[in-house]
């Protein structure tokens, strides 16, 4: 009984990190993609001195991690893919922090550190101890 309470738990503290993800990244994503640069750098400074074809090609990233986060979690059609956008957008966030240290942006860590630790544990969630199962 303990334990199906525990997995219990732990699947929607999962659906609970996956959709609030899932949010930041589709907006944020979309907004990487779509926004005038210029609009971009009041909230994203680094955008000017990053060429843009890198900045939409992130945003794209994000958008569509964002919607792997849940889309195949909610159709139970390849739920698979959860872990690997989940996994996808946690190398993201590896990449962010290079970025970030190389320009000396130290304050910018932090966050990231904590994204790539939750992506890391939706993908172990989703793949070892609550696994969405496949309708197909």
């Amino acid at each position: 009984m303990t334990e199906q309470k525990n997995n219990k738990a732990l699947h929607i503290i999962l659906w609970i990190a996956q959709g609030l993800l899932a949010i930041m990244f589709i907006t944020v994503g979309l907004m990487k993609a779509s926004q005038p640069i210029e609009a971009l750098a009041k909230s994203l400074p680094w955008v000017t001195s990053t060429p843009s074809e890198l900045v939409r090609f992130i945003g794209i990233s994000e958008f569509f991690g964002g919607l792997g986060l849940l889309v195949p979690s909610i159709f139970r059609f390849k739920p698979i893919l959860t872990v690997w956008a989940a996994l996808g957008l946690a190398l993201v966030m590896v990449f962010a922090v290079i970025f970030h240290i190389t320009r000396s942006e130290f304050s910018a860590i932090g966050i990231n550190i904590v994204l790539i630790a939750i992506f890391l544990f939706i993908a172990w969630g989703r793949s070892k101890k609550a696994p969405i199962i496949s309708k197909h």
